[in-house]
């Protein structure tokens, strides 16, 4: 039930504080208008508060004018109720919605949603396009999972674009204006009013040419959305909308990759683009599911670091169906509806006359209501609310007239009843040839209206989908759809063994009925068995593992006293494990022996030496002998000096006994003469001292070291004389 109120205390031609009518207005006595956010072609949209529940939301009013229409007002309510409906976090919520009145008599439908606080996608394109592939699908794919989750429930956008794409402060990707899409099943044309919903850079042929939008529209509008990430540019552009929206029914979305670095932007990117913006709506994915399968397939090989990929790039690249050339019939009938056809022609002039975000305007801004000129239909368009193209017929045709008599005047009772016989006869013979005309044209009519079916519609089919299936299963449901079904297996890490992975072509895709189809049925995942590489070199176990489809990974040394330098110690995996293609396999490969870091001991305790090369394993060799230079117990030499050494290996040490030791004589009471000479002819040194109480006799009184004691060869004696 559609809900009316005021908008408020305030009088209709106060203003609020922004100068806007609307602002500090309440409606329904429950939404107070706060701020004027931004305004389109067919609303505005006013940040505002539910003061029962005391939340700020985001309030779309229609413009004035748009809710005057009964048959506009049901089908927004129809439409906002069903877009509340839709439940999805990358989805703009739908709290309530209304319709609101000045004075009584202007009625204005309004949307109360989620307010989004943060910028819109439009805002990152200027400021920051053309994206990196990757960043633009991060950014592309909550736009269409939001989009899957509407054509799920029956919904289409209509409005795609990057102005309907919002960004929360935390990340979060939100798509609005849900309000004002479409139920699916709704057979009547996008053409409400006169206005034309979306915006010509992002319009898919379809609403150009037939007016009709389905789910395909919105999948075209994602594409070119992407195509404008990758690019910072849209692909179509002209003097006047109406050129642009004709250049996307006459032209193909030219590939990212012309328009970008090369390499930048991989082969099976520019598949997903050229899919999604195919002109032909079969040659397109059926629905945002299909899409989001898609996006999410090229997102993971551009995340792997694919350059390209020719099986995906194939999968996407949308084929053409061969059907008969019917572009000039095509062209023939659009001119034919915009020309005999009122509502087309004000659809058209508002797409010429646009110029803010959306191309649909309300009436009160047109300032030129004739802008195509008075000259194409002269003071029929002109004075009438309503074009009806008049087409005289029989019907209409006046009675025969007699030649030579005024036909208001009666005949004479004398006339000849053979001319009136003749005469009626005559008019009888020609009403059965108009007849006869009527229905000659009738049925040649319908049967080139068969015709054209069955060569444009009919003799084609919609691929089925058979992915998930079993092989019986995909082959009963292939022949239902009229096509023929060939089967190749294939491996695949998701899909169970023996249901179909993928179908060329996929499905949704258009195809001559008895044609044949190719289905991938799962093997199951693709997996090899780890082969024995332990014992091996490591280039020997690098080729056994690349034998079976898998290659070494980490590879890592360690000292081994058993093991020769450069063998296979140990492996990652046991030997039979099933393993992925290409999975990696860590090796543990043998260094051989540790090496021991031989010190220089010269100079130094021996013993301390002997028990530091015994505990490095180390086999060690003394030999002692005399030094009158090195003390005693320390090394005289070493061999080898210094270097690496491997466990087990000899060090030869020399250690010092001392100098060689000599008997001192006894020189006590010699004479101080005699004593020097015994003591030098021993090999000694003397020093003479004057002991306590010296005499002056000249005879030795002690000696140090004494007489007997042992003292080394050349040391010093020291007499004590009296």
């Amino acid at each position: 039930m559609t809900m009316t109120s005021t908008f408020g205390s305030r009088g209709p031609g106060s203003r609020g504080p922004s100068g806007d009518p609307l602002v500090g207005r309440v409606l329904d006595g429950r939404y107070q208008i706060t701020e004027r956010l931004a305004r389109g072609g067919m609303a505005t949209v006013y940040r505002g508060v539910d003061t029962r529940l005391t939340r700020t939301v985001a309030v779309k009013i229609m413009h004035v004018g748009l809710g005057d229409d009964v048959e506009f007002a049901r089908k927004f309510d129809r439409e906002a109720r069903a877009a509340a409906r839709l439940s999805h976090p990358n989805v703009v919520s739908v709290f309530d919605q209304g319709a609101d009145a000045v004075d009584g008599h202007v009625v204005r439908p309004y949307i109360v949603m989620e307010y989004v606080e943060g910028e819109t996608l439009r805002d990152v394109v200027n400021a920051h396009a053309p994206l990196d592939p990757l960043a633009a699908l991060d950014l592309l794919e909550p736009v269409v999972s939001a989009l899957a989750a509407a054509h799920d429930a029956g919904l289409v956008h209509r409005d795609v674009k990057p102005e309907n794409v919002l960004l929360g402060a935390r990340g979060k990707v939100k798509v609005a204006d849900f309000g004002l899409a479409k139920a699916i099943s709704s057979q009547t044309q996008t053409a409400t009013q006169g206005l034309l919903i979306g915006t010509v850079s992002y319009l898919p042929p379809e609403l150009v040419t037939t007016g009709v939008a389905d789910a395909r529209s919105d999948v075209y509008s994602a594409g070119v959305v992407l195509f404008e990430l990758l690019t910072g540019r849209k692909p179509h552009s002209g003097d006047t909308p109406i050129q642009v929206a004709y250049a996307h029914v006459h032209h193909d979305v030219p590939p990212p990759s012309t328009l970008a670095p090369y390499g930048t932007i991989p082969p099976y990117l520019d598949a997903l683009v050229a899919r999604a913006t195919a002109r032909d709506p079969a040659l397109r994915p059926p629905d945002g599911r299909v899409l989001l399968t898609q996006v999410r397939r090229v997102r993971a090989a551009l995340r792997e670091g694919l350059r390209d990929d020719p099986e995906l790039t194939q999968d996407l690249t949308p084929t053409a169906p061969v059907v008969e050339d019917t572009l000039a019939q095509d062209t023939a009938s659009a001119q034919t509806q915009v020309v005999g056809d009122r509502a087309d022609l004000e659809a058209t002039q508002h797409i010429g006359a646009a110029s803010g975000p959306s191309f649909a305007r309300p009436r009160e801004e047109r300032t030129d209501p004739h802008p195509f000129g008075a000259g194409a239909y002269g003071a029929a368009a002109q004075g009438a609310t309503a074009y009806q193209p008049v087409h005289p017929t029989f019907r209409d045709a006046p009675p025969p007239v007699v030649p030579g008599h005024d036909p208001r005047v009666r005949l004479p009772r004398t006339e000849h009843s053979e001319r009136i016989a003749r005469r009626r006869e005559h008019e009888a013979r020609r009403r059965r040839r108009g007849w006869l005309v009527l229905i000659l044209v009738l049925l040649l009519t319908t049967a080139a209206a068969v015709t054209g079916w069955y060569l444009t519609e009919g003799r084609f089919t919609s691929a089925p989908a058979l992915t998930t299936l079993s092989r019986a299963d995909a082959g009963a449901v292939a022949e239902r759809a009229d096509v023929a079904v060939d089967f190749t297996d294939g491996w695949s890490e998701t899909v169970p063994a023996g249901e179909v992975v993928s179908t060329e072509p996929t499905a949704g895709a258009r195809v001559r009925k008895g044609s044949h189809i190719e289905a991938v049925v799962s093997r199951g995942p693709e997996r090899f068995a780890m082969p024995t590489v332990v014992g091996l070199t490591q280039d020997a176990a690098t080729t056994a593992l690349a034998a079976v489809h898998l290659k070494p990974g980490k590879v890592t040394n360690r000292w081994s006293d058993t093991v020769a330098k450069g063998v296979v110690l140990d492996a990652g995996q046991d030997p039979g494990a099933s393993l992925k293609r290409d999975a990696a396999v860590s090796l543990v490969v043998s260094g051989g022996p540790k090496p021991i870091e031989l010190d220089d001991w010269t100079g130094k305790d021996a013993d301390k030496a002997v028990a530091a090369m015994k505990k490095a394993s180390l086999d060690v060799t003394v030999t002692e002998q005399n030094s009158d230079e090195v003390p005693s117990g320390d090394v005289i030499s070493q061999d080898p000096p210094t270097g690496s050494l491997t466990k087990g290996d000899e060090v030869s040490l020399v250690t010092s006994k001392g100098p060689v030791l000599v008997t001192v004589p006894n020189v006590r009471a010699m004479g101080v003469s005699a004593a020097r000479d015994a003591l030098t002819e021993a090999g000694f040194k003397v020093k003479t001292t004057k002991a306590s109480g010296y005499l002056g006799l000249g005879y030795v009184f002690s000696a140090s070291p004494g007489g007997g004691d042992k003292a080394p060869k050349g040391s010093t004696v020291t007499l004590s004389l009296i």
